[in-house]
């Protein structure tokens, strides 16, 4: 769907159309297809934050739910809840443009932090059963979570 998009998008800029700065992405259906167009954005940009919003919901909820039993117990609850929540902070925040941004540097974060994570539990030879891991692998990966922890906290900072 995203390669059928981007087609959309470049077939409109190669006719010449300029983009509106504020909304560039329903400019690009509306200049096709005129207002029915820009109605069928609105559908298709729903469609796909209502999936994605109860998709983060229950994988979210999926990982909490190991943290203790009565989360399990309460799953469907617990991931109403975790939509209404979403739902809130995005009505209270607002700007979405600014929040989509701020979310994608965020996730930037994760890798680094699970490969620091890999890393210690590599060096602990307790949990490895006396495997050691090369001294240089382990360089080698601090030195990917520094240039990519690094990069992601300057993303955050650009992206404010």
């Amino acid at each position: 769907m995203r390669f059928v998009l981007f087609l959309a998008i470049v077939g409109v800029l190669a006719h010449g159309v300029v983009l509106d700065a504020n909304n560039p992405a329903a400019t690009v259906f509306q200049s096709a297809a005129g207002v029915i167009g820009y109605r069928l954005f609105g559908v298709v940009l729903w469609s796909a934050a209502i999936s994605s919003v109860v998709g983060a919901a229950y994988t979210s909820v999926s990982f909490f739910k190991t943290f203790h039993p009565v989360l399990i117990k309460h799953e469907r609850l617990c991931i109403t809840v975790f939509i209404i929540l979403s739902t809130l902070i995005f009505v209270l925040v607002g700007r979405p443009k600014t929040l989509l941004i701020l979310a994608g540097a965020v996730n930037g974060l994760i890798l680094p932090i699970a490969l620091a994570i890999v890393l210690i539990a590599a060096a602990n030879s307790r949990l490895m059963k006396g495997y050691r891991h090369p001294i240089w692998m382990q360089a080698a990966g601090w030195m990917v979570v520094v240039v990519m922890g690094s990069l992601a906290i300057i993303s955050i900072a650009a992206s404010h």
